[in-house]
């Protein structure tokens, strides 16, 4: 196909047309031209990071790589001379391991597949590991499904890793730089590298269960202990801390963390010894609610288990961030404080989750009991009731502390006084200075601050969409490209409260599975709260990674007003 018509085939695509296109590489063109405003005829080279960037994304990846280098030497010995190359990325598209042909390193390296590149979708256009990213789904983008024509020549095999907690974490691509032109002469590839993918996961699993039981579950006897499909980790107590992502479909309902296995299989946590290998493999069945039935091996815990206090990485902090680099400092904080006694004050805007980080820091610290308390209106006497058959070493959370009556500051301060193993959480939308607060409870209660940001300064929004809408609905419900920009660039006045509300107002009103603009309700007070924000231009396109697009919605304003303003401001995009 030449320059032009692959062009043409793209003006086809955003006209509605169907040209026999996998959809996701149709709506991935769509996104190039809508969300990222890409040209298909320029032929933008390979988007290498920094050394320095480089070596902060392959730290944060260690743990992945770890777990991954033993399965990618293995599928590359299965590939060996057949001119594949392979690729592990972290979960924002940057290449931090690699295996190729020293013969071929300059081409590698020329059309990006080396360490160090980066393949997101918003930079590399339609790309094997951009799609994976962005449908979380084994895809193969081949040839001239790429968007750009500096890469059709290439063939991308993708396929996703997800960390114990269901989250991605890394891609698995295996590519050729030239390859025949059936797509279908791929297929192989996309066998190895799900599975590949799969054993990747499960090693992780494994790495993280030394101190808990482990379930592994086959559809088949014979690949039961060998190379099993699935896997759970799980708590003396039967429920589930981790898991493979092929352990999923036993969840089809929703959440899987925290649930109890005896809630989708016939046994118990007292059943697994059952099922070690001390059995034949033909007799460890394991019976499924819905009348199927699997296969089961379980591992007992090596070791006593222990509590990993301040562990950030599949701790219940985990979950509260995409990658928001305010909200990470923020997190490994807490998760430092968490074990410890400090009293801390965790201040925000309303709806940016100050009640769920306080009962995550209550989860992460193995404390005992807990109790929530609404200072508006809170007598002294309600107090003293509420607080009477709290355990030591409880946590007493306050929310809303500048509401307090000044009648019951004295018996607050006296309580905090007489228990010492009492360890209070406040949260306030007052600035930490503007708290009208006697100076002897104030500093009871601050210990340590934490400051939540608000949700239009953070640049995980992307992510909180995508894990919202998954929670919110067991269908495959996506949101259309012109949905998502116009979310993404809203200023979101009530922040995460106010984001969930209006994607189930969105769920409510779509017919299909796809989200579309009529679906969305309309901004709030949007004109107010831009001119009530506060924010500095350069904070706003921070909070946009500097897409002049998003930050022009987020304004109210034209590309060419951002431009001037940025220009008059003497401000730059970083380097």
């Amino acid at each position: 196909m030449s320059d032009r018509q692959h062009v043409e085939e793209i003006e086809r695509v955003l006209g509605g047309s169907q040209t026999g296109r996998d959809g996701f590489v149709s709506a991935s063109w769509r996104r190039c031209v809508e969300v990222y405003g890409m040209d298909p005829m320029r032929r933008d080279p390979a988007h290498i990071v920094t050394q320095s960037e480089l070596r902060d994304h392959r730290q944060q990846a260690e743990w992945m790589i770890g777990a991954a280098r033993s399965s990618l030497q293995s599928l590359f010995r299965q590939v060996a001379g057949q001119n594949y190359v392979l690729l592990l990325t972290d979960a924002k598209g940057v290449c931090v391991d690699f295996f190729g042909d020293d013969l071929f390193v300059d081409d590698l390296r020329g059309a990006g597949l080396y360490l160090g590149s980066n393949w997101s979708e918003d930079l590399a256009g339609t790309c094997g590991v951009g799609a994976c990213i962005v449908t979380r789904e084994p895809v193969t983008v081949h040839q001239d499904d790429h968007f750009g024509n500096a890469h059709v020549t290439l063939s991308c095999t993708a396929a996703p890793i997800f960390d114990s907690l269901g989250e991605l974490a890394a891609v698995l691509d295996i590519s050729l730089l030239r390859s025949p032109t059936p797509k279908r002469s791929q297929n192989l590839a996309m066998s190895l590298v799900t599975n590949a993918a799969r054993r990747v996961e499960m090693a992780n699993l494994m790495a993280e269960s030394r101190r808990d039981w482990v379930l592994r579950l086959s559809d088949s006897p014979e690949f039961l202990d060998v190379d099993p499909e699935a896997a759970v980790r799980l708590d003396d107590s039967g429920r589930v801390l981790g898991y493979t992502r092929g352990a999923r479909r036993l969840f089809p309902d929703g959440a899987v963390i925290g649930r109890r296995i005896d809630e989708v299989l016939g046994l118990t946590i007292d059943d697994l010894p059952d099922l070690m290998r001390d059995r034949p493999t033909e007799e460890r069945i394991v019976e499924m609610r819905d009348g199927g039935a699997l296969f089961g091996h379980a591992i007992a815990p090596q070791a006593p288990r222990t509590v990993l206090r301040g562990d950030r990485r599949g701790g219940p902090l985990a979950g509260l961030s995409g990658g928001d680099p305010a909200m990470t400092q923020l997190l490994t904080q807490a998760a430092r404080l968490a074990p410890t006694a400090v009293p801390l004050l965790i201040a925000g805007e309303t709806g940016t989750g100050k009640t769920k980080l306080a009962h995550a820091i209550h989860m992460a610290s193995a404390a005992g009991g807990f109790l929530a308390l609404d200072c508006a209106g809170l007598t002294a006497e309600a107090l003293r009731q509420a607080c009477a058959e709290l355990p030591a070493g409880a946590t007493l959370l306050l929310r809303r502390v500048e509401d307090l009556p000044p009648a019951t500051v004295p018996v607050l301060t006296a309580l905090l006084d007489g228990r010492s193993g009492l360890r209070a959480i406040s949260t306030s939308c007052a600035a930490p200075g503007a708290l009208d607060l006697p100076r002897p409870l104030f500093h009871r209660l601050a210990g340590a601050v934490l400051e939540l940001p608000p949700l239009r300064q953070r640049q995980d929004i992307g992510w909180l969409l995508d894990r919202i809408l998954r929670r919110r609905t067991s269908e495959d419900v996506r949101l259309s490209p012109s949905a998502r920009a116009a979310l993404l660039g809203r200023p979101w006045p009530g922040n995460l409260r106010e984001l969930e509300q209006v994607l189930d107002v969105a769920i409510a009103l779509c017919e299909g599975r796809v989200i579309d603009l009529p679906d969305l309700p309309a901004p709030v007070d949007r004109a107010a709260a831009a001119d009530d924000s506060g924010e500095t231009l350069e904070q706003v396109m921070e909070a946009c990674g500097w897409n002049m697009a998003r930050a022009a919605r987020r304004l109210g304003v034209n590309r060419s007003t951002v431009l001037r303003r940025l220009r008059n401001a003497g401000l730059q995009p970083p380097a």
